[in-house]
């Protein structure tokens, strides 16, 4: 009788030991959660291969010459008016776009002008401002010869589109319209580290100027032909 433990002894001991263990399984937990996340330590990894003894490897530096310079600026052009002009129906995308933060691409292919001229229409004030409270999709299409040069050593160009509105219940006729665009790459310009993945070139439109169309698309498209 002397060797019994009483059960409030032994439930005392049993509750000791759960909340010992409790306490090794959190810390085991911590110390797991750390190993996995170490993003406040530098780590080094090595890439290990077989010798290949039939493998020639170069290193040289690519320059890019005339023509895949003006490759590049006739696809930046392009891109450039479907970002300042298309128009897609989700709001979180079009204030993304749009922005003038790090990942705002009109922002960052623009100078403070340019970006300015932007924020003066109907359609960015729709949709930064307040929402439109209808859906409804623009879109820019290009035909062969869209992008003619007008002076490429003043960087200087003039693009032609077809643009377009529609929602569920129309479409609006294709219009026309004639940009006459002046690209700012002169040696040394600077660029935001933050924008290197988007504009790599630093190239920045400096004028945009609408020759023919009757205005603005953001001003005279869909959103001028739904005001009462």
């Amino acid at each position: 009788m002397s060797n019994r433990v009483e059960p409030p002894i032994l439930l005392s001991r049993l509750m000791t030991f759960v909340f010992v263990s409790m306490l090794v399984v959190l810390g085991v937990l911590v110390l797991t959660l750390y190993n996995m996340y170490p993003l406040d330590r530098p780590q080094v990894f090595f890439l290990l291969s077989a010798p290949k003894n039939d493998l020639n490897v170069i290193l040289s530096e690519m320059v890019p010459n005339d023509e895949n310079m003006k490759i590049y600026k006739k696809t930046f052009l392009r891109e450039y008016i479907r970002a300042r002009n298309e128009i897609l129906p989700n709001a979180r995308e079009m204030r993304t776009k749009w922005g003038n933060d790090i990942d705002g691409i009109v922002y960052s292919w623009s100078t403070p002008e340019i970006y300015n001229q932007l924020t003066q229409t109907n359609m960015w004030k729709a949709w930064m401002s307040e929402l439109p409270d209808f859906e409804f999709s623009c879109s820019v299409e290009f035909d062969n010869g869209a992008i003619e040069p007008l002076n490429e050593e003043t960087n200087e160009y003039t693009i032609k589109f077809l643009y377009f509105c529609a929602d569920s219940n129309r479409q609006m006729d294709k219009k026309e319209y004639k940009i006459r665009i002046k690209l700012d790459m002169d040696e040394g310009t600077k660029m935001k580290w933050s924008d290197r993945f988007n504009n790599p070139l630093g190239i920045h439109v400096s004028e945009y100027v609408i020759e023919s169309g009757n205005g603005d698309p953001l001003d005279t498209g869909y959103l001028a032909g739904n005001v009462e």
